[in-house]
C-alpha cells in the first residue's frame, strides 16, 4: 500500500495524475475530438439530471449487487476499456486487473492495451471482456477473439464508433507516440506494422488498427465466429440498437468513445433513454451499458434510472493508475461503488430495482 492517504473523490484523483503524468500521455488521456464540445457534454449533462429522491424509505438493508452476463457482481460498474495503461504506471493493465480483482470489478480490455490478454485474465480473479475492432483483416480480429475465448473472457465488445480515428488536436500538439518498450502488444502479432517512432495523432501511429468499410455483415460475422456474447460499443441511436439484436448481440454499450470520436455526437446521458427504451422493446433481457462522463454515484444512479444495466468507468481509472498503481485503480473504484450506496440511500432506493425512472421526472 502506498503511504500517503488517497484522495476520497475522483476530481481530486484527476488533479494529481495532471502533475503525475508527462505532457503525451495527459494529451492522449485526457481530450477529445475537435472542439471537445462532446467530451464537455459528457460531463455536464449527467450533472443536469435533478434527482426527485424518496422520503422515508427503509434504506437501513441496502445492496448494490447485480447481475450481468451470468455473473453476479457488487455494483453494476465496469472498468471501460482504455489503452496503454502503462503509458500511467509500469505495471500497467496488470495493476487495473489485480484492482479489479480486488473489488470484484469486471474490466474490458482494450485490444490497444500494452499488456498481453493472457497476462492480464491471469492477473484477476473478476470477469474480463474483450473489446476488439475490427480492421482491414479480418484475420486479426479472429485471431483475438480465439486467444479471449481460450483465455476465459466472458464477452466481447465490439467498438463500432470507429471507422477513422477522430481528428485529437492535443494528441497532435504534444507528439503522441509508443514510447520505446510500451506498444500494442495483442494486435502487433498478428498484423505487424512499423513499430514505435513515428508521431503526431493516433491516427497516424494506429491508423492501422480500425477500418472504414466494417458494416452489419461485419457485425453478423463476428457473432457467428464466438461463443461469447457479443456487444456492440459506440450507439447513440435507437434504431441502431434494434439492428444490432437483430444480428444476434446481447446488447450495446452507449457511447461516444469519451468524446474522442465525431465531435458534436449527443452526451451519453441525452442518447441513454432512447437507446434503453428501444432495447427493452426489442428485448427485455438484453444488456444495456453506458460510459462517458461518469463520475459520481449520483451519475450511476441517474445512468440506471434511465435504463442502463449498469455502468463503464474510463478516465478515473486512468487517473488511480497514475496516482497511485493498483492502489489507486482499487481506491477509485471503492470510493465510486461507496458513493453510489449512500446515493441510494439519499434517493429512497434500497436496492437496485428501486432505481426507477421516475427519479428523474418528479
Amino acid at each position: 500500500m502506498v503511504n500517503d492517504p488517497l484522495p476520497d473523490h475522483l476530481a481530486a484523483f484527476e488533479t494529481e495524475a495532471a502533475g503525475r503524468l508527462d505532457a503525451m500521455a495527459l494529451a492522449y488521456y485526457a481530450g477529445g475530438s475537435g472542439n471537445e464540445h462532446t467530451l464537455r457534454r459528457n460531463l455536464q449533462a449527467w450533472s443536469e439530471l435533478d434527482v426527485w429522491h424518496r422520503v422515508l424509505v427503509d434504506v437501513g438493508g441496502r445492496s448494490t449487487a447485480t447481475t450481468l452476463l451470468g455473473v453476479d457482481l457488487p455494483a453494476p460498474v465496469l472498468v471501460a476499456p482504455t489503452a496503454l495503461h502503462r503509458l500511467a504506471h509500469p505495471d500497467g493493465e496488470l495493476a487495473t486487473a489485480r484492482a479489479c480483482s480486488a473489488t470484484g470489478t469486471p474490466m474490458v480490455v482494450s485490444s490497444l492495451s500494452s499488456t498481453l490478454l493472457e497476462d492480464i485474465c491471469a492477473a484477476t480473479r473478476s470477469p474480463v471482456l474483450l473489446q476488439l475492432y475490427i480492421g482491414e483483416r479480418r484475420s486479426v480480429a479472429e485471431a483475438l477473439v480465439e486467444r479471449a475465448e481460450a483465455a476465459g473472457c466472458v464477452g466481447i465488445q465490439l467498438t463500432v464508433d470507429t471507422p477513422v480515428w477522430g481528428d485529437r488536436h492535443r494528441e497532435a500538439s504534444t507528439g503522441f507516440h509508443l514510447p520505446d518498450g510500451i506498444d500494442v502488444v495483442n494486435l502487433r502479432a498478428h498484423a505487424p506494422q512499423p513499430g514505435p517512432g513515428a508521431t503526431g495523432g493516433i491516427g497516424e501511429v494506429l491508423g492501422w488498427t480500425v477500418s472504414p468499410s466494417i458494416t452489419w455483415d461485419d457485425l453478423r460475422w463476428l457473432c457467428g465466429l464466438t461463443r461469447l456474447p457479443v456487444m456492440i460499443k459506440g450507439v447513440c441511436r435507437p434504431d441502431d440498437a434494434r439492428r444490432a439484436l437483430d444480428a444476434g448481440t446481447v446488447g450495446v454499450v452507449v457511447s461516444n468513445h469519451g468524446g474522442r470520436q465525431l465531435d458534436g455526437a449527443p452526451a451519453t446521458a441525452v442518447a441513454l433513454g432512447p437507446v434503453a427504451r428501444a432495447v427493452a422493446a426489442a428485448d427485455p433481457a438484453a444488456t444495456v451499458l453506458v460510459d462517458g462522463g461518469i463520475r459520481t454515484g449520483t451519475d450511476v444512479l441517474r445512468a440506471l434510472a434511465l435504463g442502463a444495466t449498469a455502468v463503464q468507468i474510463g478516465r478515473p481509472v486512468l487517473w488511480g493508475l497514475a496516482v497511485a498503481g493498483q492502489d489507486g485503480v482499487q481506491r477509485v473504484l471503492e470510493v465510486l461503488a461507496d458513493d453510489l450506496d449512500r446515493s441510494m440511500a439519499l434517493a429512497g432506493c434500497a436496492s437496485l430495482d428501486d432505481i426507477t425512472a421516475d427519479l428523474l421526472q418528479g
